[in-house]
């Protein structure tokens, strides 16, 4: 970016990144940038998007607009019109899905400006297909205009009326072809970081709690039996039994029940041992109501934190808060929303309080504190409830196995009751 503007090339860069990542940017450009800039980020309603990215007030300097992909659809004439000279796609595996209105804007944005980039750490996440919208964003003529003659290309389809991708095919020229315009910089390569440990804290249910859970087990494999066994009807059953070794339930009248302490009460000791110690920590749940009751728990306890979900909206200030404020000695983070590109290396510990399906989303999380300027060993503690899901969850993630797409085949591995 500072390179092409520096040799002339470039006066104007909008860069598009997740809601959480927007507010990253700036700073980072602030701190590194070795040359003159001018930044804005475009938030609030469309019509203040809009104002802001004509705000612009100095001559002579590099224009960055830095914007989310959500709001990319909504104000895209107005983005074209700006007439950018580089796009930057953050975490570009955000438009992996071709039928997007997010990947679609950014499809039409690609082919208006000269030069285009995008960054990703997991291009690609659940297929190798998830490449396709993404180079089409940044050069067309490398796998071409059409999705589906490039699926037609690498995927083998079957199943019934042959629209299940069942398997792949011309791999080696998928590779060279993605290679092709890629540089691909592992973290050991690019960083000296330090080491990595990771810990397993089992957490017991209570007998009420664990014979509620082997009911359901069983319920579930008797109806799998029985039943069709698709994708969604698996991850169904094995998402409601996650969150019961989270302890927490769906009732019949469509509220949620709380059943269990256990790793409450576990996570409840590595706060205390963390406050001890004067360090600080991250704790990363999956579902809102383990979230809430961690929220509650902290405000019994009188300790400050920061907390990041779907529903906040400055998510760059409670990153800040965490990493700034010594007071500020817990950070509470949803692994689907605050997984990608913010740093918390303010801490050196990481608490799963629940798991992910997803091993991308898994990695991502865990390389928040493993960041430049990390000094310390990261520990990483996961709350496993035995002879449950848990164990066989990280089990597959521990082997970067994505566990949506191997569940249909191995089933009743994850739902056959352990001794």
């Amino acid at each position: 970016m500072g390179r092409i503007y520096l040799e002339g090339k470039a006066r104007k860069v909008l860069i598009v990144a997740p809601t959480s990542v927007v507010s990253v940017w700036p700073k980072e450009i602030q701190e590194y940038a070795a040359f003159d800039c001018e930044v804005r980020v475009l938030d609030g309603s469309s019509k203040q998007k809009v104002k802001e990215l004509h705000s612009f007030t100095k001559d002579k300097v590099l224009k960055i607009a830095v914007i989310n992909y959500e709001s990319t659809w909504r104000i895209l004439d107005e983005l074209i019109q700006w007439k950018a000279d580089l796009i930057i796609a953050d975490e570009s595996q955000r438009i992996k899905s071709p039928t997007a209105k997010q990947s679609k804007a950014l499809h039409k944005l690609g082919d208006s400006v000269r030069y285009k980039l995008i960054l990703s750490g997991t291009p690609v996440q659940n297929a190798p297909l998830d490449l396709w919208s993404q180079y089409r964003f940044l050069d067309k003529r490398i796998f071409g205009t059409s999705y589906y003659s490039f699926r037609a290309r690498h995927a083998i389809m079957g199943g019934y009326g042959k629209y299940q991708v069942i398997g792949y095919k011309n791999m080696d020229e998928l590779i060279q072809k993605t290679h092709s315009v890629a540089l691909r910089v592992t973290k050991e390569e690019a960083l000296d970081l330090p080491e990595t440990t990771d810990e397993i804290r089992y957490c017991s249910l209570e007998p009420d709690s664990a014979k509620l859970y082997k009911r359901i087990l069983k319920d579930s494999y008797v109806q799998l039996e029985k039943g069709e066994v698709t994708a969604q009807n698996l991850l169904t059953k094995l998402l409601r039994l996650s969150q019961l070794t989270g302890g927490f339930i769906g009732a019949d009248d469509g509220t949620i029940k709380q059943i269990s302490k256990a790793k409450l009460d576990a996570l409840k000791e590595i706060i205390e041992d963390m406050k001890d110690a004067g360090k600080k920590l991250v704790v990363f749940a999956r579902f809102l109501p383990e979230i809430n009751a961690i929220k509650n728990m902290l405000d019994e306890m009188e300790i400050s934190y920061s907390y990041i979900t779907g529903e906040v909206k400055d998510r760059g200030e409670e990153v800040r808060k965490f990493q700034e404020e010594d007071g500020v000695r817990v950070f509470i983070a949803q692994i689907q929303t605050a997984g990608l590109g913010i740093t918390l290396h303010a801490a050196d510990t990481v608490v799963f309080y629940s798991l992910d399906f997803n091993y991308a989303n898994y990695s991502q999380a865990r390389a928040r504190i493993h960041r430049i300027g990390q000094k310390n060993t990261c520990t990483y503690i996961h709350l496993i409830a035995p002879g449950t899901v848990d164990e066989k969850i990280l089990k597959a993630l521990e082997k970067k196995e994505n566990i949506a797409k191997q569940i249909v085949d191995h089933w009743r591995d994850y739902f056959k009751e352990e001794n």
